[in-house]
């Protein structure tokens, strides 16, 4: 059994760095990049549970943080596989980058799938805390957590489907989603997303030095402001939809609120 968090974080590094190495010599073969957003999601499920497994944490604890790690994980690996991998071309960020590198891509891409390991690691680190919990039973502050862990994922869902019920009814075709929760925030899948992870550093909370958990949620933040998130999707929003300027005048960009007169 372990019993640091740094022994577990390593069994969890070595297990997703092998599985993405796996999958590069997939995307080498397939010139498709696009499993890598799938894998990322269900790797952190799967640290969770090894995690679960290698803790010397109470026991009740341990299949907690298992649970919240699948049953998020897998779900968000299931709908980006449906919805973006299975039976499509490559997505367009893999390609703009396959056709920026050029004979460097299979060597780039060999480090971009490294580095989403390293982001495994990363996200699991909460459930890390969790699995080491060394109190039984579960307190105020851990239901609490579990509420709002639950509330992020119900959003998510909500949200994700209203997407595709938008994008599937061809009268709204080429349009901006604003049906739902995308008629009071322009990234609800975002926001949602940003609370299950508060949700889960609740949680962690409550077990030694597990108030680190909460670099999680707030690079999370970060990434979504500032690097990968809403700064690029806006972009591509405004490049590819004319109404898309409009949205963003009366819908707010991250919080669900009521939305503004134009």
């Amino acid at each position: 059994m372990i019993g640091s968090v740094r022994g577990l974080l390593l069994a969890g590094a070595v297990l997703a760095s092998v599985v993405m190495a796996v999958l590069w010599t997939v995307q080498v073969r397939a010139r498709d990049a696009s499993h890598v957003d799938v894998a990322w999601a269900v790797l952190i499920a799967c640290a969770a549970i090894l995690y679960a497994l290698l803790a010397d944490g109470d026991a009740a604890h341990r299949a907690l943080a298992a649970a919240l790690a699948s049953i998020w994980g897998f779900r968000l690996g299931a709908y980006l596989y449906f919805d973006r991998v299975r039976g499509k071309e490559e997505d367009g960020r893999y390609r703009a980058l396959r056709a920026k590198w050029g004979q460097s891509a299979n060597r780039n891409f060999f480090w971009f799938f490294q580095f989403q390991a390293a982001f495994v690691v990363f996200f699991s680190l909460p459930f890390a805390f969790i699995a080491l919990e060394p109190e039984t039973g579960f307190g105020v502050l851990v239901w609490i957590g579990v509420t709002v862990w639950a509330i992020g994922n119900l959003g998510t869902i909500a949200a994700d489907r209203q997407l595709a019920a938008w994008r599937a009814d061809a009268s709204t075709a080429g349009t901006t989603a604003r049906r739902g929760l995308w008629s009071w925030s322009r990234h609800p899948n975002y926001f949602f997303e940003f609370t299950n992870w508060c949700g889960v550093a609740l949680v962690a909370t409550t077990a030694p030095h597990g108030w680190i958990a909460w670099i999680v949620p707030a690079g999370l933040l970060f990434l979504l402001f500032r690097v990968t998130g809403i700064p690029a999707t806006e972009a591509q929003a405004l490049r590819s939809r004319s109404d898309y300027a409009e949205y963003q005048r009366t819908t707010s960009v991250f919080v669900p609120l009521p939305p503004r007169r134009a």
